[in-house]
Order: C-alpha cells, then sequence, then structure tokens
C-alpha cells in the first residue's frame, strides 16, 4: 500500500505557472503540483523538520482545524511538538519510519500507521530510519462535555482497521473508521475512505461537518460546490461546512482519501 505525500522540490523554469490550484468562499484545492519547498514552515519545537501547513482555522471559512503535511528528516523530530494544550492530534505515517511516545507508551509507526493523542497528553516523535519520514499531521482543540470522560490515546494500523462498506453500494464505496463512530467523547473523526473504480458518493452531500481530504491515491471526479474537478494523489480538497460534494472514482485502482470531519457537538450559539 503507497500512501502520497508533497513531492517538495520546484518545478522546472519551463512548467506552466497557471496550474490547477483553486481558493473559493466554498472550498480549497491545494494540487499536489504546488506543494513545493518554498512553501513550507519550519515550526517552534522541531529540529531537522518541515511542515506543509494545507489547512488553518479561518474566520467565515473552515474554523475547527489545522492539518499538516510533516517532513521530518533522519534524527529529526521533537520532545514538544504540540504548543496548544488543548489540542488533541491525529497522526497517519505516509513513509518512513518514526517513534511515537504518550506518556511512557512507545509506538514505532510505519507507512499506514495511525495514532490519536488526546489533549494535554504529553508526546514526542522522532525520526529513526535512515530515510525523511512523511507524516500527516490533523489538529483540533478539544470541545470537553460535563459528564463524558475525553477519549484514551489509540495506535492502530490501516491493515487492522476493517474497511465497512456503505449502505446499498455493492461494496465499491467503504471507510475505515479508526475511532469508534458511536463514543460521544471524540469531537472529531478521521477516517480513510476508499471507492473502488466507478464507485461514487451518489448525492450532492451538504452539511456542517469541516472536511480536510488528502487523496492517498487513485483519482477521481469530485464535486465541490458547483464545480467538477479532476484530483488525484497528493491533492488536498479544503471544505467549509455547507459546501455540496461528491465523487466518481475514475482509474483502474481504487481512490483513497484521508478524510477529518468535526462531529458529536452542539454547534456554538454565540460568535
Amino acid at each position: 500500500m503507497s500512501y502520497a505525500f508533497p513531492p517538495g522540490g520546484l518545478p522546472r523554469q519551463d512548467a506552466d505557472p497557471e496550474g490547477a490550484s483553486v481558493f473559493t468562499t466554498a472550498y480549497a484545492l491545494i494540487p499536489a503540483s504546488v506543494q513545493r519547498d518554498i512553501v513550507t514552515s519550519f515550526l517552534p519545537g522541531w529540529h531537522n523538520a518541515r511542515a506543509w501547513i494545507l489547512a488553518r482555522p479561518m474566520s467565515g471559512f473552515a474554523e475547527t482545524f489545522a492539518q499538516y503535511a510533516l517532513e521530518i528528516d533522519p534524527e529529526g523530530g521533537s520532545d514538544s511538538p504540540e504548543p496548544d494544550q488543548d489540542a488533541q492530534a491525529v497522526l497517519f505515517v505516509a513513509h518512513g519510519t518514526v517513534q511515537l511516545s504518550i506518556g511512557s507508551e512507545r509506538h514505532d509507526l510505519r507507512p499506514g500507521s495511525f495514532a490519536y493523542i488526546p489533549a494535554r497528553a504529553p508526546w514526542t516523535l522522532w525520526n529513526t530510519g535512515a530515510e525523511p519520514a512523511g507524516v500527516h499531521w490533523v489538529r483540533k482543540r478539544y470541545q470537553p462535555v460535563d459528564g463524558i470522560t475525553p477519549p484514551d490515546a489509540l495506535v492502530t494500523h490501516d491493515e487492522d482497521v476493517p474497511a465497512v462498506p456503505m449502505p446499498d453500494c455493492d461494496g465499491v464505496w467503504a471507510t475505515q473508521r479508526f475511532l469508534d463512530p458511536l463514543n460521544l467523547a471524540h469531537d472529531c473523526h478521521v477516517n480513510i475512505v476508499t471507492f473502488q473504480p466507478g464507485g461514487r458518493i451518489p448525492f450532492a452531500e451538504t452539511h456542517v461537518m469541516e472536511h480536510g481530504l488528502y487523496v492517498l491515491s487513485g483519482t477521481a471526479r469530485y464535486l465541490l460546490n458547483t464545480d467538477w474537478v479532476e484530483v488525484g494523489a497528493g491533492d488536498f480538497m479544503w471544505l467549509r461546512a455547507f459546501c455540496p460534494q461528491a465523487c466518481v472514482a475514475t482509474g483502474d485502482a481504487p481512490f483513497r482519501y484521508l478524510l477529518y470531519k468535526d462531529v458529536n457537538r452542539h454547534p456554538a450559539l454565540a460568535i
């Protein structure tokens, strides 16, 4: 199994600068082709690492989360990765090997590894391999609820989480839910959604959840608001609440993406 990650580098001078990036009031499309060296950030507390910051809270757009593609060189990493004590994290390893410590527990992660890290949990992350490691990182401030115990940490792997087919789709549309969807302790989910070639979302979903969608593999035609766009491995789609979406998987390989959404909480009535 392979998982896409920003290519870095810089296009040749004879490349077409027009590109396919789109930013609208309803969605943004950040293609893999523009995820290059000169748009990375270096972060306090991190050593020999850089990040493509693909989404951050923006007033009037998507407000609940930030999403990074984090590249960590050999022996790079952090003993203080998270500056916000109220932030929870999801990590998904695209390539390379890293060691994650959550409290006193250590976990050796490889491509396809998934980790959920609760807010206020001390954690560290270091590259233990000889090659750079690529890690997708989603951050969200946890919303506690009286009477509900916050969730525990979880470390698992793509291969160990079954894909659950959606109803009435003959198995061509399935979701791997790394976190229990019935557990109200969680206020967000990060899943992998897979469509077999020709599979589709057969209606224009229009809902309150914000989305970050990083395409891990395959290709599709994706509806974003009123626009059908062609997307493929490494492309990132960022959807604000109520942006209509649908898709049709194209090509001859499965179309898979890492999906963030906020769930299980009342909307705030004060803005």
